[in-house]
């Protein structure tokens, strides 16, 4: 178990001895605000989200990589690239069983955890795909990035830091990823209807005015 060689304090401790599985993990998220960035864009440590209360889908994943990493997981994420005219999503990795799952932080009611049910990372990302979908109903899931092991930014203290780490994303959309779709598919696609578009529209936390 990763402790205080991370140099937690003891309150984090405390926090991450009590989320002992991926269940318990994706349930603290979701019982942080989401961060709409309202006074510019922010990569927050694990650290700065537990002060903050508050994060998006990449600082929400950075989170859950350390508490995975605490209880002895690799502190991976995976990026699922989408079309130019939408966002990507960052999800936190795990194995159990010999399959994967993914822990989300996302303000929608879609796109968010996945059992640990899939046997390729591919099948992972494909569970995503009919839910990615914008306002018009165009499906723009497009990709997935290897598993991206977070211990390439211990010289930023990733972990701990109080700057920002614009780095961490940037490099994560760097990585190799593997496409979803090929042209023809693509261009076949069926546009989510609109039952499928209100459902999408489901928030979990009102943007401040």
């Amino acid at each position: 178990m990763a402790s205080r060689k991370n140099n937690y304090s003891a309150e984090e401790v405390k926090i991450f001895k009590r989320l002992v599985s991926p269940s318990k993990i994706q349930d603290f998220l979701n019982g942080l605000r989401f961060n709409f960035e309202t006074r510019g864009e922010t990569c927050q440590s694990p650290r700065r989200v537990l002060k903050r209360g508050a994060a998006h889908c990449m600082e929400g994943a950075m989170l859950a990589a350390a508490i995975l990493e605490f209880h002895g997981h690799k502190p991976l994420v995976m990026d699922l690239k989408a079309a130019s005219r939408d966002f990507d999503h960052v999800v936190a990795l795990f194995r159990a069983g010999g399959s994967w799952g993914a822990i989300s932080k996302t303000n929608h009611g879609v796109l968010r955890y996945r059992e640990p049910i899939y046997k390729t990372l591919r099948e992972l990302a494909l569970s995503y795909f009919h839910e990615y979908f914008d306002d018009q109903g165009r499906k723009n899931l497009r990709g997935y990035s290897i598993p991206f092991n977070l211990n390439r930014f211990n010289s930023l203290s990733w972990r701990i830091s109080d700057e920002e780490l614009f780095e961490i994303p940037a490099a994560l959309d760097d990585s190799r990823h593997s496409p979803l779709l090929n042209l023809r598919q693509i261009r076949q696609l069926r546009k989510a209807d609109a039952i499928e578009i209100a459902t999408g529209k489901l928030v979990e936390y009102k943007k401040p005015r």
